[in-house]
């Protein structure tokens, strides 16, 4: 069966700095280089089938897969998609403001960021899953996605029902939620969420 590895992006400044991301961007620190090392030490040590590598055209995403690419043999070679699909979610004008003026947790925001130009949830959801399906119906094998915090846990969230992992896991940076995909029915089931660069 085929597998999904969804790594989120390694640490950036706005993380240090408790900024909201989202679609605005910030650079990896050094620390979030260090962590994607480490997360590529640990996808070489998978023995995966990878077939497509893809990731959220934002700068954060891009150079943690920048760094595993360099770093797993054989992905160098691969097509490499930019997905927006894979990008984090929509806080509107939230975005580049500390994270407490959101006024919930952005990892679970609801539609708290609706009434300031944000994403719905629903929205979000349709559009991590679309892609993710996509990406997979794509691949001949297995494949490795970077994205972003925050609309991974709301991927993992919706696969919750046919999880065979602890899911109750703090998503790090760089944290790698691996999944089966079953084709006919279009789903996903998590059997694995590692923290390799913790």
């Amino acid at each position: 069966m085929q597998k999904l590895y969804l790594m989120r992006h390694g640490q950036t400044v706005y993380n240090t700095q408790h900024i909201l991301q989202g679609r605005c961007d910030s650079p990896l620190t050094d620390e979030g280089v260090a962590q994607a090392r480490r997360a590529a030490a640990w996808l070489r040590s998978q023995e995966a089938n990878f077939s497509c590598i893809a990731a959220s055209p934002l700068g954060r995403a891009q150079q943690t897969l920048d760094i595993v690419v360099a770093e797993v043999p054989g992905l160098s070679t691969l097509p490499r998609i930019a997905s927006a699909g894979l990008m984090e979610r929509d806080y509107g004008r939230f975005e580049g403001e500390p994270v407490e003026r959101l006024g919930v947790s952005p990892w679970e925001p609801g539609d708290a960021a609706v009434m300031r130009g944000g994403e719905t949830q629903a929205c979000a959801r349709y559009r991590i899953v679309s892609a993710l399906r996509g990406l997979m119906d794509e691949c001949t094998g297995d494949a490795l996605a970077v994205s972003h915090g925050s609309i991974s846990k709301l991927f993992k969230t919706v696969w919750e029902h046919n999880a065979r992992c602890e899911q109750d896991v703090y998503l790090g940076n760089c944290c790698v939620l691996v999944f089966e995909y079953d084709r006919d029915s279009g789903a996903f089931s998590n059997i694995e969420i590692a923290n390799p660069a913790s």
